[in-house]
C-alpha cells in the first residue's frame, strides 16, 4: 500500500482555481478503486491519500495525471508500506489490501 502526500507548490489562490478539476480527478480514482481514503493533511502535507496496493509505476502514472501536478501547483511524496495490522473497524480496507 501507499500513502501519497500532496504538497502545494503554488499559492493557495492558484490551487483554489484548479480545485474543481482536482476534485473530479480524485472522484475518478475512488471510483476506479485506486484510492481508499483521502483527507486534509496537518503539517507536512496539504492532503493525504491512502491507496490500494498496486505497482509503484502505475501509482506514479496515476498521480502524474492529477490536474494539480499537470499545472505544477503541487507535488506528491509517496511512502510505500506493508500493512500488517488494522483495526476491526477497517474491515473494508483489510479486504482491499487482500485484493
Amino acid at each position: 500500500m501507499y500513502i501519497a502526500l500532496l504538497t502545494y507548490t503554488a499559492p493557495e489562490t492558484e490551487v483554489d482555481y484548479a480545485l474543481p478539476d482536482h476534485s473530479d480527478w480524485m472522484r475518478k480514482q475512488f471510483t476506479k478503486g485506486i484510492f481508499l481514503v483521502a483527507g486534509k493533511g496537518n503539517g507536512r502535507a496539504d492532503q493525504v491519500i491512502l491507496t490500494r496496493s498496486c505497482l509503484r509505476g502505475k501509482l506514479d502514472a496515476v498521480l502524474a495525471t492529477d490536474p494539480f501536478v499537470i499545472q505544477r501547483l503541487a507535488r506528491y511524496d509517496v511512502i510505500e508500506f506493508t500493512a500488517t495490522r488494522t483495526a476491526q473497524e477497517l474491515l473494508a480496507i483489510n479486504e482491499a489490501i487482500a485484493s
